[in-house]
C-alpha cells in the first residue's frame, strides 16, 4: 500500500513538472531565441547554452524566472563583450521585471516595442554603442524605476513622454549626441523647492512630472537652452559638457556647438499667450483682373517648385543610411526592423564606383584569385597604381542590416592601417544595381608567401629573405596589437594573408574576415577551439574578435611553415606543428625542420626561431609572449644580413645578385 501511494506521489509530481514545462509561453521562448539569432559575436560564450528547443529558458545563461517558472522576470547579461542588435520581439517579455545589457557592444536603435513591458522596474543598455533617437514609448514604462542609456551613441531630441514615468527614481542620459532642450514644463519660472509640489500637475509635461527623480545625469551631450528650474536641485555636473546657456567653463566651447540645433520650445508646447497680430480693419473687396492673373501665374509656380522640393526629400529619403535588417523571414515579408548607421562612418574613406573598377580590371576577367565567399581581381586605375579588388560573393537576398553595418566597420577599420607590413585599403565599392560590395587593395606584385613557399620555386626564398620575411610580418603584427587602439587582429593568419612586393617586402591582409560573418548569415555555426589549435580554423566570428593571444598561436605556425616550407595541414602528417613536435626542443635533430630546398642555413637563427615557435604555440593562451617581446626576440637575435651566406655557400652570390 505504501509503495502504492509512493507511485501516486512521484505521478503526481511528475504531472505537475510537465504541465508547468508545457505552460511556458512558447512567445517568450521565441523571443529569448530571436535575440540570440541577432548576436553575431559572443567571445565569452555566455549565450552557448541558449538552446531554442527548449521549452524551459529558465536554465540558460542570465535569465531568471518566476517561482512557478511560467514567465521570464529579468535578463542579466552585462559586461559580456556580446556584439548584435536589440530585437523588437523583446517587447514579447510581457511579465519581464530587468533588462540588464550594460557594458557589450550592442548595435543599431533601441526598438519602440520595448514600451509594452509594462512591469520593466530597470532598463539598463549603458556603454554599448547603440545609435538613432529614444524612442518616445519608452514613457509607457509605467513601473520603471532605472532607465541607464549612458555612453552610447545615441542622438536626436529627449522625449517629453518621459515625464510620464511616475516612478522613475535614475535617469542616466550621459556621454551619447543628444541635442535640442531637456523638456521640463510649461512654467519656465517654477522655482526648484517647488518641484515636489506641482510635479504632478496635469499640466505640466516633461521631466518636471517626474515626482520621484533623485538621480538625472544629462552630462556630455549637445542639450541648449537653459537648465530647468525644477531639475536645479541637481548637482551642476548633471549638465556638464552641453551646450547650455550659462556661463560655465564646463560647458562645450561654441565651435564644438555650432552643429547643435537652435534653442527652441518643445514642439508640441504653443505659447497660447502671445498675442496675435492686428488684423487691418479695412480690407479689398475686389482686386484688378491683372492682378488676379498674376497670383494664379504665382501660386502654380510656388506649387510647383514645392512638388518639386517634395519630391527630392524623398529622394533623399530613401537614400539615407537606414537599412532594412530581416531578423526572420515570413510568408509576407514584413517582419523587419529599421537599423540606424551613421553616414559619417566612411566620409573619409574613398568611394570608387562599379564602373571604374570594371575598366581598370578588364571587365572583371583578371581573376587573381578566388574562394567560396569572394573573387580578387587584378586591375591597374588610368593613371594610378596597380589595384588588388575583392569582391564579395553574396546575393541581395542574403545581404542583412548587421552585414552591412558589419562591412561599413570593416572597411573603417581596415582604413586607419598604415605601415609598410600592411596591406593599403585605397577605397571600396558600394552599389545597389547590380549589387556590389569590394574593397580596393594596393597590389603586391609578387604573389603571396604561400605559392612561393608551395608552388613556387623554392630557391627564391633563401635562408635570409625568409628571415626578412619573418621579421617583416612580426613587425606588421606588432603594429596592429600594441599600437592601434582598438587592437586589430587578423581572421586567418596564414601564409595565404601575407603578400610580397618585389622585393619581397611582406604585406598582411585580411581578406578572409568575411568568411565567418557571412556563414552566420546562412546559419552554418562553427566550431570553437578552447586550446587555440588551427589545424582547422573556427569558423565564428567570436574566435577573430580582438582574438590576439590566437594571432600569436598563429604567427608560431606560420613561422614553422615558412622554415620547413611545408602546409600547415597535410592528408599524410595531419596538422604541421604534431609533426614539428618531435623536433623542436632537439638540438640534435632540430634541422630535419628545415625546408630541403634550402641548401643552407643558420643553426643560430634555426633555434631561436624553434624557441620563438614554442612560446607562440603554448596550449595556454595566457602565457604566450605578445608580438612586441616577440619581435624583439627576433630582431635582436636573428642575423639579415648576406655576410653568412656569402661565407656559407660558393652559389651565394648568385643568389645576392639576384635579390638585388
Amino acid at each position: 500500500m505504501r509503495t502504492f501511494a509512493s507511485f501516486q506521489l512521484l505521478c503526481l509530481v511528475s504531472g505537475v513538472l510537465f504541465v508547468a514545462c508545457e505552460s511556458f509561453p512558447s512567445k517568450e521562448v521565441w523571443a529569448l531565441t530571436t535575440f540570440k539569432e541577432a548576436i553575431y559575436e559572443d567571445p565569452h560564450l555566455v549565450l552557448s547554452n541558449w538552446n531554442s528547443l527548449d521549452v524551459d529558458p529558465c536554465g540558460w545563461t542570465g535569465i531568471m524566472c518566476s517561482l512557478s517558472r511560467d514567465h521570464v522576470l529579468k535578463i542579466n547579461i552585462s559586461g559580456s563583450s556580446i556584439r548584435g542588435f536589440l530585437v523588437p520581439d523583446l517587447g514579447q517579455l510581457s511579465f519581464l521585471q530587468e533588462l540588464i545589457l550594460h557594458g557589450n557592444k550592442l548595435l543599431g536603435i533601441i526598438p519602440k516595442e520595448l514600451g509594452l513591458l509594462k512591469y520593466l522596474r530597470i532598463l539598463d543598455l549603458g556603454m554599448n554603442e547603440l545609435t538613432g533617437p529614444i524612442p518616445p514609448e519608452l514613457g509607457n514604462l509605467t513601473s520603471v524605476v532605472k532607465i541607464n542609456l549612458q555612453s552610447n551613441g545615441l542622438s536626436g531630441r529627449l522625449p517629453p513622454e518621459l515625464g510620464n514615468l511616475a516612478y522613475l527614481e535614475e535617469l542616466h542620459l550621459d556621454r551619447n549626441k543628444l541635442q535640442g532642450t531637456v523638456p521640463a514644463n510649461s512654467y519656465p519660472n517654477l522655482p526648484a523647492n517647488l518641484h515636489g509640489m506641482y510635479a504632478s500637475n496635469s499640466n505640466l509635461t516633461g521631466l518636471c512630472r517626474s515626482s520621484q527623480l533623485k538621480v538625472a545625469d544629462f552630462s556630455f551631450n549637445f542639450f541648449v537652452g537653459n537648465i530647468p528650474k525644477c531639475l536645479e536641485y541637481l548637482p551642476r555636473s548633471s549638465f556638464q559638457g552641453n551646450c547650455l546657456q550659462k556661463e560655465d567653463p564646463k560647458q562645450r566651447p561654441v565651435e564644438l556647438c555650432a552643429g547643435a540645433p537652435p534653442s527652441k520650445g518643445h514642439p508640441g508646447v504653443n505659447p497660447k499667450n502671445k498675442p496675435a497680430k492686428d488684423v487691418p480693419k479695412h480690407q479689398e473687396t475686389s482686386k484688378p483682373a491683372w492682378l488676379l492673373a498674376l497670383e494664379i501665374v504665382t501660386g502654380t509656380m510656388v506649387c510647383s517648385l514645392f512638388l518639386v522640393a517634395v519630391f527630392t526629400a524623398l529622394q533623399r529619403c530613401n537614400s539615407k543610411s537606414s537599412i532594412i535588417i530581416p531578423w526572420k523571414k515570413s510568408a509576407s515579408e514584413k517582419d523587419h526592423i529599421a537599423v540606424y548607421i551613421d553616414s559619417d562612418m566612411l566620409k573619409d574613406v574613398v568611394r570608387f564606383n562599379r564602373q571604374e573598377l570594371e575598366v581598370a580590371c578588364e571587365d572583371f576577367s583578371n581573376i587573381i584569385g578566388s574562394s567560396p565567399d569572394s573573387l580578387v581581381y587584378k586591375g591597374t586605375m588610368k593613371g594610378g597604381p596597380e589595384i588588388a579588388v575583392i569582391s564579395l560573393c553574396i546575393k541581395e537576398e542574403h545581404w542583412t542590416g548587421y552585414l552591412e553595418l558589419y562591412f561599413q566597420r570593416e572597411v573603417t577599420d581596415l582604413a586607419r592601417l598604415n605601415h609598410e607590413n600592411a596591406a593599403k585599403l585605397l577605397g571600396y565599392c558600394s552599389e545597389s544595381t547590380p549589387f556590389t560590395r569590394m574593397l580596393v587593395f594596393e597590389y603586391a606584385s609578387n604573389g603571396t608567401l604561400y605559392e612561393h613557399l608551395h608552388y613556387g620555386e623554392g630557391c627564391q626564398l633563401s635562408w635570409t629573405r625568409r628571415m626578412k620575411i619573418v621579421i617583416g610580418i612580426a613587425r606588421g603584427l606588432k603594429y596592429f596589437h600594441t599600437e592601434l587602439e582598438p587592437p586589430f587582429t587578423i581572421s586567418e593568419l596564414n601564409s595565404s594573408a601575407v603578400y610580397l612586393t618585389e622585393d619581397f617586402l611582406p604585406k598582411l591582409v585580411d581578406f578572409e574576415s568575411w568568411k565567418t560573418i557571412l556563414a552566420r548569415s546562412e546559419k552554418n555555426s562553427g566550431s570553437i577551439s578552447s586550446q587555440g589549435d588551427i589545424c582547422v580554423l573556427p569558423n565564428s566570428m567570436e574566435a577573430r574578435h580582438l582574438d590576439v593571444k590566437g594571432n600569436v598561436y598563429a604567427f608560431g605556425i606560420l613561422l614553422l611553415e615558412i622554415i620547413s616550407g611545408r602546409p600547415p595541414y597535410c592528408k599524410d602528417k595531419g596538422c604541421l606543428i604534431e609533426w614539428a613536435k618531435d623536433y623542436l626542443e632537439l638540438p640534435e635533430v632540430m634541422p630535419y625542420v628545415v625546408d630541403p630546398e634550402l641548401k643552407h642555413f643558420s643553426y643560430d637563427d634555426l633555434k631561436v626561431l624553434c624557441d620563438v615557435v614554442n612560446l607562440c604555440t603554448h596550449p595556454e593562451p595566457t602565457k604566450r609572449p605578445s608580438m612586441q617581446e616577440i619581435c624583439t626576440m627576433l630582431e635582436s637575435r636573428i642575423d639579415t644580413s648576406v655576410s653568412i651566406e656569402l661565407k656559407a655557400s660558393s652559389l651565394a652570390w648568385a643568389e645576392l645578385a639576384l635579390s638585388s
